[in-house]
């Protein structure tokens, strides 16, 4: 490697270490609360305030699985294609909504999901399937992961700062300009501040899993641009870009078809953006005679087609 460009690459990675992040936007609560103004840096003195003003042990808790329509709605997604394949194992699912019904969430978190049940359904089925794809990789790769059950909560809070991004910006149909782009890109910092103030920590990993699920194994992602290493945060980072591939958007007019998924994914591993073993987990569970996780045969031939009149990273004119 040139010398300059190692310098140069030392350099950027020591400003990300020493330099706080700053936000871009502010982040408020659902009922409008300013937590944190546009311009704040995120240092841990800066948090540890934040999290100190808030008696997390005063929040009454309530299970998720009994909230409103959540446990429907999560059998309902069990039987869309292709995760009726997915999670086609009596067994899996079993045990799956087993420990979904050891999951309590504080009244805020809940009223999250309702919100965007009722204003943004693709968002509330993708937070909801995430969860439930959390826990059938997390089977296969975390060991003792029924004894993790805090982290596999992370799930259906990975994107809790949308409540930051506008409506109009999450719904939109034509290319973002570059401003609405950060702003959707500052659902992360945003899920990372409102979960450190509602969990009491800001090392939880609920809220890491907000902040980094966007970051990539080679340093390619955001917001900070870190390599990718922790095995539960890159879970739902494969979870989160595979449901987002084969349901619906906004941005184009029809879903991935899953192959074409699956290859995205195999060429993002190829690239080392994300890791194959997570990979290779999701592809063992899309065949019907469930192979080990271990022992699938990942094959990178591209056969697929993406579909047509796709506008994610499309940039609009401002």
């Amino acid at each position: 490697m040139n010398l300059n460009i190692f310098y140069k690459i030392l350099q950027k990675w020591k400003n990300i270490m020493t330099n706080p992040v700053k936000l871009r936007f502010p982040v408020h609560t659902l009922d409008g609360q300013l937590l944190l103004p546009e311009g704040s840096e995120l240092t841990e003195d800066a948090l540890g305030l934040l999290v100190a003003a808030h008696p997390s042990c005063a929040l009454k808790t309530y299970p998720l699985m009994d909230h409103g329509t959540v446990q429907k709605d999560i059998f309902s997604l069990f039987n869309r294609p292709p995760y009726d394949v997915v999670f086609s194992d009596s067994d899996s699912i079993a045990e799956i909504v087993d420990i979904m019904k050891t999951v309590w969430f504080a009244a805020p978190v809940l009223d999250v999901l309702d919100f965007f049940k009722m204003q943004d359904v693709p968002t509330y089925h993708h937070m909801l399937t995430i969860f439930a794809l959390t826990i059938l990789i997390a089977r296969d790769l975390i060991p003792g992961y029924r004894n993790r059950v805090s982290e596999i909560v992370c799930g259906p809070t990975h994107d809790f700062g949308k409540i930051c991004v506008p409506l109009e910006i999450l719904k939109k149909q034509q290319p973002l300009t570059l401003n609405e782009l950060d702003h959707l890109k500052h659902h992360t910092l945003a899920g990372y501040v409102l979960l450190s103030y509602y969990f009491g920590d800001s090392r939880s990993i609920a809220a890491l899993v907000a902040r980094d699920h966007h970051e990539r194994s080679n340093g390619s992602g955001y917001p900070k641009g870190i390599k990718q290493q922790d095995l539960m945060v890159e879970i739902v980072a494969v979870c989160d870009i595979y449901d987002a591939l084969i349901s619906p958007r906004p941005y184009r007019l029809d879903s991935f078809d899953n192959r074409t998924a699956l290859e995205v994914l195999t060429a993002m591993a190829q690239k080392r953006e994300i890791g194959w073993r997570v990979v290779k987990a999701l592809i063992a569970h899309n065949r019907a005679s469930k192979p080990g996780c271990h022992e699938a045969v990942v094959s990178v031939e591209k056969r697929g087609t993406p579909p047509a009149d796709n506008c994610y990273g499309i940039l609009a004119d401002e």
